[in-house]
């Protein structure tokens, strides 16, 4: 996720509080001759633009409807009020189903965040990151799932889903357990969805396929973000990962929602239009 994960949290945490002041088949559902079928409505975590978001709020997103993209996902509104980020993304052709909240602004201030929800049009509201100190036992892992289970509730009575994105920690065990199979035994599927980020569970060492057959329906939303040889994050189409396989198996468990992202892109805007690409020419 960003320069450091404590750098994301505190950019999620500043920019969503100045706001408060299907995967489709192609056109006559075409197949390819194979049978295998591409993505027609790709999405993109917005925090790969963080910096020209920053700079041209409105003209970034319109680069971003050029590319092609259909959805984006949201990681704070850049000093812009909810019904004016809902203009904007309607100007330009866009959806925003999904956007990440911080864990505490879910804790505390859900209400909130889902008026913001109901004005920009999100249907899901996920929280991106734990802080280390929120990370270090079971315990703590069973009173997250817990309060997410409570939040869940209250998402669901006003027509959105709560969401948990992971990163690598949650697949490093604490006392034999690992804390990503805790939540997802301990959270109530119909009031938590996962939003699997393909490269940390990759670079955590497990295939995002045994976790889909494992858990079907549990994941509606995905990163899709690609991983070299050395570990390292690159753009989609760059890396070693099989985005073919992986979504397959994805669609197949009741993916709707994907989004691509790199944490770090020496280029943000050139890293997205190549993600792009690369994934819009996949059939699976």
């Amino acid at each position: 996720m960003g320069v450091t994960t404590m750098t994301r949290r505190r950019f999620v945490e500043q920019t969503v509080s100045v706001a408060l002041a299907s995967t489709l088949l192609p056109a006559g559902n075409v197949l390819a001759e194979d049978g295998k079928r591409p993505l027609t409505r790709i999405g993109l975590q917005l925090y790969t633009l963080r910096t020209p978001l920053a700079a041209d709020f409105a003209g970034t997103l319109a680069r971003v409807a050029a590319i092609g993209y259909k959805e984006v996902e949201f990681a704070g509104y850049y000093d812009h009020t909810p019904r004016a980020v809902a203009d904007l993304l309607k100007e330009n052709g866009l959806r925003a189903p999904a956007a990440h909240m911080p864990l505490d602004m879910v804790r505390d201030k859900l209400d909130q965040a889902l008026e913001i929800a109901a004005a920009v049009g999100h249907r899901y509201l996920i929280v991106p990151w734990l802080a280390p100190d929120q990370r270090q036992s079971l315990a703590q892992y069973e009173a997250l799932a817990n309060l997410l289970n409570r939040a869940g509730e209250q998402c669901r009575s006003a027509g959105v889903q709560l969401g948990y994105h992971n990163h690598d920690f949650e697949f490093q065990a604490i006392d034999n357990k690992l804390p990503y199979d805790l939540l997802l035994e301990a959270t109530d599927p119909s009031l938590v969805s996962m939003e699997l980020d393909l490269y940390w569970i990759t670079k955590a060492g497990h295939d995002p396929v045994d976790y889909f057959s494992r858990h079907p329906g549990r994941f509606s939303l995905c990163h899709v973000k690609d991983m070299a040889a050395d570990g390292s994050m690159v753009d989609v189409g760059s890396g070693d990962i099989d985005f073919s396989r992986l979504l397959a198996s994805a669609r197949a468990a009741g993916m709707k929602h994907y989004f691509v992202e790199h944490d770090q892109p020496r280029d943000p805007l050139a890293s997205v239009q190549s993600s792009y690409q690369a994934l819009a020419k996949l059939a699976f």
